[in-house]
């Protein structure tokens, strides 16, 4: 027994390695200078005021977590609901570890460029690391520890180790739909957050005053600051928390249903990858060392390039001498490579010549420069679609539907790195502002604005990365959910894509991203509108505010986008949980079956195309500011202002969430499946036309 446990000692073993190098990251943020008395002070308020959202936040998803969690209990089982309570909590913690080091890193970001960009590179890029082998060790650890305590639990009770996991693996399910439900809290609480500040503050600041980005005297800068965080720093690592453990438990579950023929070493594969991805990870972000004269961009990509290198070969030996099947590498390294290509397809289409040209056609107007943004996004679709579509088949040909779980793994695997590279922009950011709020001079906003425009290009990647690793995570989601209600047995498909219930749900799910994307960016259009009232009866009625002889109520922004966001998040979120199992019981789980295959295909482009659309509009402005085509103040800056105000919601809150809500569908469907099918057999014998 205890040899046969080996693997998941090891991946315990690796999650507390993690663990401590994020402690060795800490300290030596800490241990950086972080600044003057006012940068200390802007640093301050930026935390106090996203640690304040953190713990409302928490409070309702906490409600909301403890209410499913009684549903689970007495519908599913005891240890369902003991899995999905661990896998939030896991989750929230490493939000809570992420943004506290996060909101104390800018100032010293802001403080290092003062000395060199080299330094500012350093602190930024370790802050988000933090975050980046958080988010994996925590996941790793609480999915180790729970799967643990279920094979143990199990072993009191059942004959066979086999049988045993077998039982264990059933409830672990519920730790992947904890951290979906946290994740979708985060991503749309946090975007609503961020995407109202920013609007308001660019649109009453840039385009009705004419005052710098991070002025001072505007009194929503510092909720915008605040929401770089709770967006792009908690949000997306719940974000790929949740991709990440969906991807290893959909291994578990299409293991475990074909273990007499793959084997026990099978079962656990998916432990060990993620495991060796952590080591590959923190290897990967011990490599970054930037110069003064190279590119920050190219920085950050050598990390990742060699992170991916170490990890290939690990896998490499993993499958082909411990699991003895080298077609796992295969279906391994198709996810890899797809993620690649999805990153980079992400970086091409938010930066250079493509920027450029969206930015010349703001010289016409507005009108001009949304119309060539429109058709940046929508070109941008199609290498990534591709790439997924490749990688699908790529690793079903292997390893069949065990593959795609694989393919899913070996995208998710180096989510240390990635989101380390993401979480590094909303720090940059607040160092720019911080540089500009405390008057550290012109070479010292260079520097920071420099790391902060590299910012929105890894920002558009994490995204990118984020929204492909979900159209995979829950199309293995998707392939558990069909062999537990039986709609796939082996290589058997039962899903008849001519029958009318599954059309009728294909039709239905593929509508579903367009109501959740409505919702969305309706919520971040009514907190901005509150937000801009504010901001302009302070800018008429706060004697002096516009000469700067007085501050701004920026606590009273704060408050406003804080309630704003906790009330918005709870509808979507409840659709979330409730579209499924409404069309589970009513029509069937063949019409279920066709409802996440609907959503999948329509979902996952529409994602894709709002993230980039929204960072090439955000870059396009940033060229302008440089100092290109007439610079700041131009009438050329002011139409990619208005541009970069339309994509913000659609960059950070609508394009991410609408991942999660994917992959929180397909589990929702993976753990009320059986409970679904039997409540609708009950409906169709009182109402036979719905048979």
């Amino acid at each position: 027994m205890l040899g046969e446990l080996t693997p998941i000692a090891i991946s315990v073993f690796v999650s507390l390695l993690g663990l401590f190098f994020v402690w060795y990251l800490i300290r030596r943020i800490l241990s950086v200078d972080a600044g003057t008395e006012k940068m200390r002070e802007i640093q301050g308020l930026i935390h106090r005021g996203a640690m304040a959202f953190l713990w409302r936040e928490y409070k309702v998803i906490a409600c909301f977590v403890f209410i499913v969690a009684i549903v689970i209990f007495f519908s599913i089982s005891k240890n369902t609901a003991f899995a999905f309570i661990i896998g939030a909590l896991c989750s929230l913690l490493a939000g809570y570890i992420g943004m506290n080091i996060a909101t104390k890193a800018n100032a010293r970001t802001a403080q290092a460029a003062s000395t060199s960009f080299k330094d500012a590179l350093s602190v930024a890029f370790r802050g988000g690391a933090v975050m980046g082998i958080s988010v994996v060790s925590l996941g790793l650890l609480g999915l180790s520890l729970v799967y643990l305590i279920f094979i143990l639990l199990e072993h009191q009770k059942t004959i066979g180790f086999v049988n045993q996991l077998i039982e264990a693996t059933k409830p672990i399910v519920g730790f992947s739909m904890g951290a979906s439900l946290v994740a979708l809290f985060g991503r749309v609480g946090g975007g609503v957050y961020t995407k109202a500040a920013d609007v308001g503050a660019d649109l009453v600041g840039k385009v009705e005053t004419g005052i710098p980005e991070d002025d001072p005297r505007n009194p929503a800068v510092i909720a915008d600051n605040v929401g770089d965080n709770v967006g792009d720093v908690a949000g997306m690592g719940a974000d790929l928390y949740e991709s990440y453990v969906g991807a290893i438990i959909s291994g578990f579950v299409i293991a475990v249903a074909s273990v007499s023929m793959m084997g026990v070493r099978g079962v656990f594969l998916g432990l060990l990858l993620a495991g060796w991805g952590i080591i590959s990870s923190i290897m990967g972000i011990s490599f970054v060392r930037a110069t003064a004269e190279e590119d920050p961009q190219i920085t950050l990509n050598k990390g990742m390039i060699q992170a991916v290198v170490i990890f290939a070969i690990g896998a490499f030996l993993l499958t082909n001498f411990w699991c003895k099947n080298i077609a796992y590498f295969w279906s391994l390294l198709s996810g890899l490579a797809a993620g690649m290509l999805v990153g980079f397809s992400a970086q091409y289409y938010t930066s250079g010549k493509v920027v450029r040209s969206i930015a010349e056609k703001a010289k016409t107007g507005t009108a001009t420069c949304i119309i060539e943004g429109l058709a940046v996004g929508m070109k941008s679709t199609v290498l990534p679609l591709v790439a997924i579509a490749l990688a699908t088949i790529v690793a079903y040909k292997f390893s069949g539907i065990f593959g795609i779980a694989l393919s899913a793994i070996g995208m998710l695997a180096l989510t240390g790195t990635t989101v380390a590279i993401d979480a590094y922009g909303p720090i940059a950011d607040n160092a720019a502002g911080i540089a500009e709020m405390a008057h550290m001079g012109s070479e010292v906003r260079r520097r920071a604005e420099r790391l902060d425009a590299v910012g929105n290009t890894t920002a558009a990647i994490g995204k990118g990365f984020a929204i492909s690793s979900a159209a995979l995570t829950a199309l293995a989601l998707f392939s558990a959910y069909a062999q537990t209600v039986r709609l796939s047995l082996g290589d058997i498909r039962l899903l008849n894509i001519l029958d009318a219930k599954v059309i009728a749900g294909a039709f239905i799910g593929g509508i579903i991203p367009y109501i959740f994307c409505s919702k969305t960016l309706q919520a971040v259009g009514r907190v901005a509108f509150c937000v801009v009232e504010e901001v302009r009866r302070q800018w008429c009625q706060i004697p002096g505010l516009k000469e700067g002889k007085a501050m701004p109520d920026s606590a009273r922004c704060v408050d406003i986008v804080t309630k704003g966001a906790l009330r918005e998040m709870l509808g979507p979120g409840f659709f979330a949980v409730v579209s499924p199992m409404f069309i589970g019981i009513i029509l069937g789980k063949e019409a279920l079956g066709g409802f996440l295959v609907g959503s999948l295909v329509t979902g996952v482009p529409l994602a894709i195309f709002l993230a980039n659309v929204g960072g090439a509009w955000d870059n396009a402005k940033k060229y302008v500011e440089e100092g290109n085509l007439g610079g700041k103040g131009s009438e050329v800056h002011k139409s990619t202002v208005i541009c970069d105000t339309v994509g913000d919601p659609c960059k950070d809150t609508s394009g991410p969430s609408l991942n999660i809500l994917l992959k929180l569908m397909a589990v929702v469907s993976l753990v009320f499946g059986l409970l679904l099918e039997h409540i609708h057999e009950i409906i169709v014998s009182v109402l036979p036309f719905l048979k």
